[in-house]
């Protein structure tokens, strides 16, 4: 099987959160973005944590009974974040996903800059397509 690599099949363009924004402006850009969790990063671009839906859900329910309570990104976003570099076989990090949980991995560069993420999704069709191919030649 020819190897394929997380860069070939990653989304370049992954919504981006900062520590500083609210979580409500977190949620808005998931929501619009249509993704289910992103990572959080510095101003240089370094990935710092990352925010789910699923943790985006205890506030806002929180946020709903009490009205006033606002909560940035930066107390709410897991830390340490699991980092995918972009050379990673896609079978490596199908592998991971057997075994870790995250729907989501960002995908970062040798110094923790965000390239973009890849999910669940994105590593199914890269198989997919991949043993489709492989079919194709046998037959």
């Amino acid at each position: 099987m020819e190897s394929l690599q997380v860069s070939d099949y990653m989304n370049v363009h992954p919504v981006k959160l900062n520590p500083e924004m609210t979580v409500a402006e977190a949620v808005e850009a998931l929501l619009i973005s249509g993704q289910s969790g992103g990572p959080v990063i510095d101003k240089k671009g370094k990935v710092v944590g990352f925010l789910s839906e699923q943790d985006c859900i205890a506030q806002m329910i929180a946020s709903s009974y009490y009205r006033e309570q606002i909560c940035r990104v930066s107390e709410m976003m897991r830390t340490p974040v699991i980092s995918i570099k972009p050379y990673l076989s896609v079978i490596e990090l199908a592998q991971l996903l057997i075994r870790d949980k995250p729907r989501v991995y960002p995908v970062v560069d040798d110094d923790g800059v965000l390239l973009g993420t890849i999910n669940r999704s994105s590593v199914l069709k890269a198989i997919d397509i991949q043993l489709r191919s492989g079919y194709q030649q046998a037959s």
